[in-house]
């Protein structure tokens, strides 16, 4: 055992942070030379594994925890891991979980739907529209995990699953990630920096709707316009009916009693017993109402709770150089500053962190928060609720996936149009 002083943890994990960062903008690399190595080798497994966005930062935290162990003990390192808290991974968890299944994806496009009926454009392009501006803004009430989840899954069933170009798909993307980010914020309990700082800084239902809400949900309307109006004619030939599978129409009492286990598992966020819990009881209703259910499919709300959870492992010792950053930045300063952390450091850990700054001028901590929820859509690792959109739509995006580069570039215009929602209005 190798005794090792605090602060050269806090730079280790500093270390295993940032190689973090840059291991996700390798993964489309990784996947390449997966193809390289005969079909189920041991050399296409590692790559492909490697290649998977999803377990970049659960492995980075699992040498971190290794050192730590190594250089103080299991016991230091046990200690650190029961300091953190993990409520949030789980939660996204068991929210895409419940929303990935048929009943509430059926009532969430059909609301989508009904939403689209207003516009007076072709059936794909309206619901297009609709579906990245009243899925997104949805967050606010259902969490910005559960509208993503949604979202998500109701593109890429009805759009990506049709052969759309790639700039087409990295504009829905970028666009879809930064409305998640922006849409969820009408409400104290939905977007993750939010909740955050909500209960300690005294931000209700009020102030989140007056200071944050109303910009959200023009952001999110001014960008999906602007892709719908670029790609109008790719959008308009998409014949987004859905195939018929021959599976049962879901009984109106299925759909009520998921929405109402979706309600009490949202309230219930900050309690982990009670929405594991919840979850368990919910799983007993999808085994009984079994023949209105598509498969449940579990691994990618594990992947991307893994994700999570090593990002919250390495996040929890970055503030020995992010609050420095803060205290030493004005207004506009800390505005452009948050965006830019945001893009490599998770929002909610960015505002969390915030939130530990003494003193905080009000202005300050409207520009902290502001510029994490913009900067919220320019990396998988920006906001939580990524990685689930990610998980979705990643396999539609051919044999290299999604690459971090393409998100990076899809997200600017719209984190442009919503910085200047923010910051100028």
């Amino acid at each position: 055992m190798i005794p090792i002083n605090h602060s050269n943890m806090e730079l280790f994990a500093t270390i295993a942070f940032a190689l973090a960062v840059l291991h996700t903008f390798l993964t489309s690399r990784f996947q390449r030379i997966a193809s390289g190595f005969p079909e189920g080798s041991v050399g296409e497994n590692l790559f492909h594994l490697l290649g998977e966005v999803e377990i970049v930062f659960g492995l980075w935290a699992g040498i971190y925890l290794a050192f730590v162990a190594f250089s103080q003990g299991f016991t230091s390192s046990l200690d650190y891991l029961n300091g953190r808290n993990f409520t949030e991974p789980a939660f996204v968890f068991v929210v895409m979980a419940v929303c990935s299944t048929r009943p509430i994806l059926n009532v969430a496009a059909r609301l989508i739907e009904l939403c689209s009926q207003a516009i007076p454009l072709k059936r794909s392009l309206a619901f297009f529209i609709s579906a990245l501006t009243v899925g997104p803004i949805l967050g606010s009430l259902i969490t910005e995990p559960a509208a993503m989840t949604v979202t998500a899954l109701i593109l890429s069933q009805r759009y990506y699953s049709k052969r759309m170009s790639e700039p087409l798909k990295y504009a829905v993307l970028g666009v879809l990630f930064v409305n998640v980010s922006v849409g969820g914020t009408l409400t104290p309990y939905a977007a993750p920096p939010v909740i955050m700082v909500a209960s300690q800084w005294g931000w209700d239902f009020a102030f989140m709707i007056s200071h944050f809400g109303w910009k959200g949900v023009l952001a999110c309307v001014v960008s999906t316009l602007l892709v719908a109006y670029r790609f109008r004619k790719e959008i308009s030939r998409v014949d987004i009916a859905l195939s018929n599978t021959g599976q049962k129409a879901v009984p109106i009492w299925v759909s009520a009693l998921h929405l109402l286990f979706l309600a009490l598992i949202v309230l219930s966020a900050h309690h982990m017993v009670l929405f594991i819990g919840l979850f368990l009881f919910f799983m007993g209703l999808v085994v009984v109402t079994h023949e209105y259910q598509s498969e449940l499919n579990l691994k990618s709300p594990l992947l991307v709770s893994f994700f999570l959870g090593g990002l919250i492992i390495l996040g929890g010792r970055q503030n020995w150089w992010i609050e420095p950053v803060i205290k030493s930045l004005d207004s506009t300063f800390l505005f452009l500053g948050s965006i830019g952390l945001t893009a490599i450091i998770d929002n909610a850990a960015l505002t969390y962190l915030g939130a530990q700054v003494p003193n905080l001028a009000d202005t300050s901590k409207y520009y902290l928060v502001a510029g994490a929820v913009v900067g919220g859509g320019l990396t998988v690792i920006a906001n939580a609720p990524n990685p689930a959109g990610f998980g979705i739509l990643n396999p539609t995006f051919g044999a290299t996936g999604i690459r971090p580069l393409g998100l990076f570039k899809a997200a600017l215009i719209p984190t442009l149009i919503s910085g200047l929602c923010y910051y100028l209005l």
